[in-house]
This record gives C-alpha cells, structure tokens and sequence, in this order.
C-alpha cells in the first residue's frame, strides 16, 4: 500500500485542472463527431464509451501523480480507502450529451475527510470551465478555446436578500415530484421572482456566479455534488441538502446565495402537515 502523502490544496487543484483538460480532449470531439457507443446501465440510465474513456484517462493520471489517493467515479466505482478522495462523473449530463445539448460537464472534486476541498466543472461544449478550492475562491474560464489568454475571473454568488426578488432552479418537477416533495416546491415557486428549470450542473455554477439565487434538486449522487460544492462555497455561497446536511453525501442538493439559505431550508424541508378535516 503507497504511503499516504499530504498535498497543498493549491497543488491539488493544478492537478484537477489537468484533468480536466485531459477529459476535454477526449469529451469534445466525441460530442461534435456523435461518434459513440451507448448502453443501459442497471439503474436504466444510458452510459456512453466515452464516458466510460473520460473517467479511464482520469484513473491513470491520478495513479501517476496521486497514487495513494483514493478515487471514486460512476463509472467504476471506488479505488483505495485513503482520507484523501478524488471523486468523478466523467460527463454529467450523458443524456444532454447523447442529444447534442451542449450542457454537460466532465465534474472533478477532492474530498479530505470526507468535506469537499477542491473542484473543477469543465464544460467544452459552453467553452467555459469554473473551480474552486478552499482558501484560493471561485473563478471561471469563459474562454477555453484561448489558452494563450489569461480569461479568469473571480466569482462570487448574488446580493439578493429578499426571496421575492430571487430566482430559483428546480432541475426537474418530476424529481421533487418522486420524492414526495412537489408541494413545497410550489410553495417555494409561488414565492420567488422567477424559477427555471436549469439542468445538471449549470444551475449551480450560476449560483456561484451570482445569475440565480437558489438551485436545488433529489435524486443524487456524491459524483453529482462534490466538484460543486467548493464552487458554490468559495463564490460566498452555502451548499447542503434539501435538509440543511452538510457535504454531498444525502442524495439531494441545495445551493444558495448564502442569504436565503435558512429561508429556503424552512419551506422545501418542512414535513406535510395533517390532512385537512371535512
């Protein structure tokens, strides 16, 4: 068993970064050539080759630069039991991509006992790619054709104090609807100013940047999560579940500004009352 080693954080997201690159160069051809293979996994829903070739490249570099590390990806599940964990979904977003929709995201996080510490959202088809890491803020790449170019740019999450000025994202009314919670998505919607149905990982990414205000969605994984939540965090925003739970590892997600979080939380994680007597 390799020693364990302890990186700097800074260190840590050059090396997300790298990968990220390396899974663009594979991704983006792919999507503009629609030259894939595509199957039903167990849980019915599709994988694509090139999903699977992302998060292979990804493994083999982290076995050179970070051997003692721990990984888990969708594709292949978990590797190694370090403290240290790189988790992956190669593309997030397979359905978009099988579709030639151009939101999907290849989604690398680091997670040091078990918090989330560093993430990179690499979206090529958008020609654009945000990170964050603990300590070091949020920022985006809006122009990843140019490697020439410095185009960083710090971010930061909106001003919005008052939910009647807000927008929200919901993902899908099917997914609050299968888990139960439909009504106080409504109750939420009726609230706010706008609510959008923003899908995968971009609606979160534009928390961070400060274009809407709150996004949240169920049925999630880790994979979905981990590379977001440092995005959202070190942008001045806050990232739970649905049910105020820190970390991505409860199965739904809420990101906010920071400012409406608690009031969010009070409406979409409220129990259903009695039913109403006739």
């Amino acid at each position: 068993m390799a020693t364990e080693i302890l990186h700097p954080i800074s260190s840590d997201l050059r090396l997300a970064r790298e990968l990220a690159d390396i899974a663009d160069a594979i991704s983006m051809p792919r999507f503009r050539s629609h030259d894939f293979d595509v199957s039903l996994k167990e849980d019915r829903t599709h994988v694509t080759d090139a999903d699977r070739a992302v998060e292979r490249a990804i493994r083999e570099r982290l076995a050179d630069a970070r051997p003692s590390d721990s990984i888990y990806g969708e594709e292949y599940g978990t590797q190694g039991t370090s403290r240290r964990q790189w988790i992956i979904d190669p593309i997030d977003g397979t359905a978009n991509y099988m579709r030639g929709v151009p939101i999907w995201a290849t989604l690398i996080g680091l997670v040091i006992d078990g918090v989330p510490e560093v993430g990179v959202v690499s979206a090529p088809a958008l020609n654009r790619r945000w990170w964050g890491a603990t300590g070091h803020g949020a920022y985006i790449d809006d122009d990843l054709s140019d490697s020439n170019t410095a185009t960083d740019r710090r971010i930061q999450v909106s001003g919005v104090q008052r939910l009647e000025d807000a927008t929200i994202s919901y993902n899908s009314l099917k997914g609050w609807d299968e888990a139960g919670r439909l009504d106080p998505l409504i109750d939420l919607s009726r609230r706010v100013a706008r609510s959008r149905a923003v899908g995968e990982f971009w609606s979160y990414v534009l928390v961070a940047e400060g274009a809407i205000d709150i996004a949240g969605e169920y049925d999630l994984k880790p994979y979905d999560m981990a590379a977001l939540e440092p995005v959202v965090r070190e942008a001045g925003g806050r990232f739970t579940s649905l049910a105020g739970e820190e970390g991505p590892w409860h199965g739904s997600a809420l990101a906010t500004n920071g400012e409406l979080h608690d009031e969010v939380l009070a409406i979409v994680a409220k129990r259903p009352g009695p039913p109403l007597r006739a």
